[in-house]
């Protein structure tokens, strides 16, 4: 291959690239696991390393089908089978060895809406017993889980690495949240952690903007750490839900134009609900922490995040929420304030700025007081 121009990438899997398509040639080869992790591994590839070697070293049954130039399937491991199931299956205990495996495996269960054979969930459970999943890299887990929130339904990931004592050790921020009770007025039915899954769902539904469906999946972890005592109310745990989230995308190294959504949906998510018991002052306050007059985008991420968290609650799927709308004029015409006259006026520096924000408050004013009057 090399001999005839095809490029190799990566200094430990025998791929290649083909000179003219680019296309990815990669040699047939076994692996033996030799250390922790992704990386762990010393590779063979040899002349004598068959079709079904290689095949034996994929993940999934559904990834261990090769097709002939001829189109003949070859299928040693039963996986047309699973997938005419919709079942997920390991190929051979190997499976335990790479542990993004499991990650994977749950994404796959969500892209698909795909079940996990029994035995393989039994298998994975052992890897979370022997300690295995605490040696995945953060950008490995990131690049999983964004791809998992960016399926149909994506709280089957969640569910699905709950299933096999998972959830506890990849995000224990969101495997904290089951058990615990939600506020009454809202949504007695479910706990949080329920809730929680209905309102990526819902994400889902509204937006493909990956910001939006992991502030979504962040705006009530703090929940999870609600004392006891002050349940059910949950007063105040948006503190903690700005710090968990904040954790979280540390640990994971959250790219910031997200991390940052993520951190205010947490802080200003139940100003959206209770609008309309709010002032001019808290809205506008809500408006400047999402720094919405530079950069118009976010209120409307915010807002997209506040409809998922609403309609993440049975019966409430299809309800009206006037809320957004409303919120989104406060937004609209706050923003629209004219600046000239206030500029010709000769207003300066302190001045101006207070002027402005006068104005902003005036005009939020205007549209609260517009909707409240509506019968």
């Amino acid at each position: 291959m090399l001999e005839n121009g095809y490029k190799p990438v990566g200094k430990d899997f025998p791929v290649f690239l083909h000179p003219k398509t680019q296309e990815e040639y990669a040699l047939a080869r076994t692996e033996r696991k030799s250390g922790h992790g992704y990386q762990g591994f010393t590779v063979h590839a040899s002349p004598d390393v068959t079709l079904e070697d290689d095949l034996a070293r994929r993940d999934l049954t559904i990834n261990a089908i090769a097709e002939s130039l001829d189109g003949e399937l070859i299928d040693p491991f039963n996986g047309i089978r699973d997938l005419e199931q919709g079942i997920l299956r390991h190929v051979s205990p190997a499976f335990v060895e790479d542990p993004v495996r499991v990650l994977r495996i749950a994404r796959f269960a969500a892209r698909f809406n795909f079940t996990i054979a029994d035995e393989t969930q039994q298998l994975i459970k052992q890897m979370v017993a022997s300690g295995e999943l605490e040696h995945l890299v953060a950008e490995r887990v990131w690049q999983e889980l964004s791809k998992a929130l960016q399926t149909e339904q994506p709280s089957v990931f969640f569910t699905s690495l709950r299933q096999v004592n998972a959830l506890s050790t990849l995000f224990p921020e969101v495997d904290r949240l089951f058990g615990v009770p939600q506020i009454p007025k809202w949504h007695p039915e479910v706990d949080t952690g329920v809730h929680v899954m209905m309102v990526i769902d819902q994400a889902a539904k509204l937006t493909e903007d990956l910001a939006v469906r992991f502030s979504a999946l962040c705006h009530d972890l703090g929940k999870g750490l609600t004392p006891k005592d002050i349940l059910p109310s949950h007063a105040g745990h948006e503190a903690t839900s700005i710090k968990l989230t904040q954790q979280l995308c540390q640990r994971l190294r959250v790219p910031k134009d997200i991390s940052s959504l993520a951190a205010k949906v947490a802080e200003f998510h139940t100003d959206v609900h209770l609008l309309f018991e709010l002032d001019a002052s808290r809205v506008l306050k809500v408006l400047e922490g999402l720094d919405s007059f530079r950069r118009p985008h976010r209120c409307e991420q915010f807002l997209l995040a506040g409809e998922a968290d609403f309609r993440g609650r049975p019966g409430y799927e299809t309800a009206d929420y006037p809320e957004k709308d409303a919120f989104s004029a406060c937004y609209q015409h706050a923003a629209a304030v004219d600046i000239k006259p206030l500029l010709d006026q000769g207003l300066a520096g302190e001045q101006i700025k207070s002027a402005i924000r006068q104005h902003r408050l005036d005009a939020i004013e205007g549209v609260l007081s517009h909707y409240r009057a509506a019968p």
